[in-house]
């Protein structure tokens, strides 16, 4: 692999101009996603084909999304990421592909509608969150759980509202929730209710079912989220830093974003 694909290794005395390539990608992807209305984010392996069973469930929930007007966001690449974006574009919903170039994996799928290229991760990552209302977890490798827990953390620190994190295939996802369980929480680095941030949920229509739910009813505004439906009065939480994200304007005082923190 040539020393240029070390994106991180590869600057230097140039930094400073790397800036305004950063800032395109920025500013590219706010134009393109601000108008999308609605959308969830669907992670998961790349390594699947169209007869797995991990592509048939991801291709399953981003028609029955896209069905109930929630525009789908993937990371372009194929298996789940694919699949994903092939059912959000037979219903004929909006179809986002993050597009990243790696070595190892092939070019954009053909299922979108929307279409964007990113050289940095943590770009690509910021979009991925910025506008999406709902997380599903399909089974995946180092990125699906990159991208898992980064955004639980952001959800865990405050940064964003507590949108729902729906893990599909229990089975799959099982053992590693027995583990912190086991391990993490019983050694005092978890809560409980932090592990309650993630919810794990097998059947699409279900799945959809939550993620309208939480959607109408902003279950993301409340301390219990999905864990809230049910109940006659959610708590609501309204404290600076903790929903409304607060963020700096050019002029000076705070003020809130719509969706969530810049």
């Amino acid at each position: 692999m040539a020393d240029s694909e070390y994106v991180l290794d590869d600057m230097g005395a140039k930094d400073t101009w790397r800036v305004f390539r950063m800032m395109a990608e920025l500013v590219e992807g706010f134009d393109d996603l601000s108008q999308i209305g609605p959308a969830v984010s669907i992670f998961g392996t790349a390594r699947c084909k169209p007869h797995d069973p991990v592509y048939i469930l991801g291709e399953t929930i981003g028609r029955k999304l896209a069905e109930k007007g929630f525009a789908v966001i993937t990371g372009g690449g194929p298996g789940a990421m694919e699949a994903g974006n092939k059912g959000a574009l037979a219903a004929g919903g909006t179809s986002v592909g993050l597009n990243i170039t790696l070595s190892r994996e092939m070019g954009p799928n053909p299922y979108q509608t929307k279409s964007l290229d990113f050289r940095y991760f943590f770009l690509r990552k910021l979009m991925f969150v910025k506008y999406a209302v709902a997380f599903v977890i399909l089974p995946g490798g180092f990125g699906s759980l990159d991208e898992l827990f980064e955004t639980v953390t952001l959800i865990q620190t405050k940064k964003i509202k507590r949108f729902p994190i729906i893990l599909v295939d229990s089975k799959f996802w099982n053992p590693m929730l027995d583990w912190l369980r086991a391990e993490v929480i019983t050694r005092g680095f978890l809560s409980e209710d932090e592990l309650d941030l993630l919810t794990v949920i097998d059947d699409p229509d279900e799945l959809v079912d939550q993620i309208v739910w939480c959607n109408n009813e902003k279950c993301y505004l409340t301390a219990e989220g999905l864990r809230g439906r049910g109940r006659e009065a959610p708590t609501a939480v309204n404290s600076a830093g903790t929903v409304d994200n607060l963020i700096d304007p050019p002029g000076g005082g705070p003020s809130v974003d719509p969706q969530k923190e810049s």
